[in-house]
């Protein structure tokens, strides 16, 4: 390649030289402007899921309550599709606000109801999001003892020594901590040990076909075995069929959660009478 060649290929923006990296942030800014109205237009909404024992799969454990985003066409976007470009922005701030919001009313309203709310490690030190649980809990004490914050394994190990501080905070109103994604692969067991979890969700990738793979059956074991060691409530993810919730509950998992249970929705049964009243 001449001079004046090196020299054009120089005048060209990086992204219009790698097309990939040029539709990336092309989809990234497409998401954060989906995001960004949706929250404007205050089109978002939580999704419910149950979580059921284990021992008595027709019993519902507590609920986790999964963020969800209208975009343009109306479509339900689910958190998976936005979270990653938007955690570690100012949306992602706000996402947490708006799902801690809605958990929170949907608790003071269904005095029954036990709710997960999904958050990330980032928010600890948002104002905007300490200052909205405070509030809730100095109203009515009690909603701590229904509530369940879940992060993840990746979240948590950013800001390790702030999960740990809020965990002191917290535990002694009464909420309880879920870690997401556990077995990923992200947290370091020097700090496992001092985090205390109440809640472990044992990752998918481990539950997915449990039933015909003996090493995902191996470190499921393994996973269930460091959770009761620290006396630990473990659940099972992705639970998707009635063989693999049969094996996961025969490791001594405590939950399961997944489409075999029910699909995440903005309608479940309990919340439908409230919507019929409110409406006459």
């Amino acid at each position: 390649m001449n001079a004046r060649q090196k020299q054009k290929w120089a005048d060209v923006p990086a992204d219009a030289v790698n097309p990939l990296t040029h539709a990336v942030a092309a989809r990234d800014r497409n998401t954060l402007a989906m995001v960004r109205d949706a929250i404007t237009h205050k089109e978002t909404m939580l999704a419910y899921q149950p979580v059921v024992s284990a021992r008595a799969p027709g019993t519902r454990a507590f609920y986790e309550g999964l963020i969800r985003v209208l975009d343009a066409t109306g479509r339900v976007i689910p958190a998976r599709e936005f979270m990653p470009v938007i955690e570690d922005t100012d949306l992602g701030r706000e996402i947490d606000v708006i799902a801690l919001r809605m958990g929170l009313t949907a608790l003071q309203r269904h005095p029954a109801l036990r709710l997960s709310i999904n958050m990330s490690a980032r928010s600890i030190g948002y104002k905007a999001w300490k200052q909205l649980l405070h509030r809730a809990l100095n109203r009515n004490p009690m909603l701590g003892e229904r509530l369940i914050l879940e992060i993840t394994e990746s979240s948590a190990m950013t800001v390790p020594e702030l999960v740990v501080d809020l965990m002191d905070e917290l535990q002694p109103k009464g909420i309880c901590f879920a870690l997401d994604d556990f077995g990923a692969g992200q947290t370091a067991i020097r700090y496992f040990k001092d985090f205390l979890f109440d809640v472990i969700k044992i990752d998918g990738q481990f539950i997915r076909g449990i039933a015909r793979d003996a090493d995902n059956r191996a470190l499921t074991g393994a996973l269930v075995s460091i959770a009761q060691h620290f006396d630990m409530l473990t659940i099972a993810e992705c639970v998707e069929n009635e063989q693999d919730a049969a094996a996961a509950a025969a490791l001594g998992v405590d939950c399961l959660q997944g489409y075999f249970f029910g699909a995440p929705t903005t309608q479940p049964d309990w919340l439908k009478p409230a919507v019929q009243s409110s409406a006459r």
